[in-house]
């Protein structure tokens, strides 16, 4: 069965890129995978190349900028089917874009998705636990991915990740691969011959910065016009993004939504909230609020794996609704909530995403506090049972802000 399912993506695949007259023929492409940073990593490069005027495109799980215009890449998607994939590259060569950066997603790669793209320079950010109901082993999981830089002209890897074990131990030797490090002084791009500072917080962001960095001095950018589009750098829609308020406490919004981001994102959150707040005569430590959830259908062991790593550095953990499709979502919160046994964070479960937001933002957090909104990001739809309805975490945070 899995192998006719397989014969069945790859002839779409093929039929696509047929239809559109093999777009890619005519583009420079470069391909960000990766379980975590593929959407910062890909925003970056788009923007160096755009910045040192180079006509580029982007196609991510955000958006996809074609010829300057933004589009939506649909609900719950990284990277596109086939055909509209194929439409978009048609588009920008159409547009005059000479350069196309791809999100490539797991899913994406083992489906044939990425097909037709001849990809230049690919990018492998790192490999962790997550789509193992898809994929069904670590290895498979492991496998889409590593594909991607067997086939690619050029490939950059993170030397700092555990995945390079798995580089290392690639067969085909045709291969350019290529390693980036912020510690390892041996690896082929490092801070002391690129650019590994950004305006976005966290260690993670500077190995993102460090990858997309790598990937325009192969293509030839100055390391001054790279400096440039990293200090103009606003930050992507969802990830890592404040929204400010007059409360007295910070909000963040965040994509993430399995292990390794969450242990990224939330050990630099505490870092900024162990800091004292208030009068000299009343100081406490500003406390972590983190609201999350887990999606249903999907992956179901890294649950319990994200309770255990969120009640690990936040204060109060907000159980809660996070497309939980067919699922009970008090179920799926319950499996969330195993892995915060024995913390000492207070832990809440309120299904109603909705009212969760309202009650982080106006009965538990004060001034001094982080609080930090996890899962769905820039996503435009919350899925239950199989119908997708509207909704904006955005719209949600301020509808809550304007409560008070």
């Amino acid at each position: 069965m899995e192998h006719i399912k397989a014969l069945y993506h790859y002839i779409v695949a093929v039929i696509a890129v047929l239809v559109y007259g093999y777009p890619a023929k005519d583009l420079t492409v470069i391909a960000v995978t990766g379980t975590s940073g593929k959407t910062t990593t890909s925003h970056l490069i788009y923007s160096i190349l755009k910045k040192s005027g180079r006509k580029a495109a982007l196609i991510s799980s955000v958006e996809a900028i074609i010829g300057g215009k933004v589009s939506d890449t649909g609900f719950h998607v990284t990277t596109p089917s086939p055909f509209a994939l194929q439409k978009f590259l048609k588009t920008a060569v159409s547009k005059g874009d000479k350069y196309v950066v791809v999100e490539a997603s797991s899913h994406g790669i083992a489906q044939y998705r990425m097909l037709g793209t001849n990809v230049k320079i690919a990018v492998l950010t790192n490999i962790a636990h997550e789509h193992l109901d898809w994929h069904g082993t670590f290895e498979a999981y492991s496998q889409a991915k590593l594909s991607l830089i067997q086939k690619a002209q050029v490939s950059v890897v993170n030397k700092d990740d555990e995945s390079y074990k798995l580089v290392e131990k690639l067969g085909n030797k045709k291969a350019v691969i290529l390693t980036y490090s912020l510690k390892d002084p041996d690896a082929d791009f490092i801070p002391e011959n690129t650019v590994s500072e950004v305006t976005l917080p966290g260690e993670y962001n500077r190995q993102n910065a460090i990858a997309a960095s790598s990937v325009c001095q192969l293509l030839g950018v100055e390391l001054e016009d790279i400096k440039k589009a990293f200090n103009s750098f606003n930050g992507v829609q969802g990830r890592f993004e404040e929204i400010k308020n007059k409360r007295g406490f910070r909000i963040i919004i965040d994509f993430a939504h399995k292990p390794n981001a969450f242990e990224a994102l939330l050990s630099t959150l505490k870092k900024n909230a162990d800091v004292s707040v208030g009068t000299p005569t009343q100081r406490r430590r500003g406390r972590l609020i983190i609201m999350f959830g887990s999606a249903g259908e999907r992956d179901k062991g890294k649950r319990s794996m994200m309770g255990k790593i969120a009640a690990k550095y936040a204060d109060i953990c907000v159980l809660t609704a996070e497309d939980p499709r067919s699922e009970d979502v008090n179920r799926i919160i319950n499996e969330i909530s195993q892995g915060t046994k024995g913390s000492e964070a207070q832990v809440i479960r309120i299904a109603d995403r909705a009212l969760a937001i309202n009650t982080v933002i106006n009965k538990l957090a004060k001034k001094g506090d982080i609080v930090a909104f996890l899962g769905k990001g820039h996503e435009k739809s919350m899925c239950f049972g199989s119908k997708e309805y509207p909704w904006s975490e955005h719209e949600q945070i301020n509808k809550a802000l304007a409560k008070r």
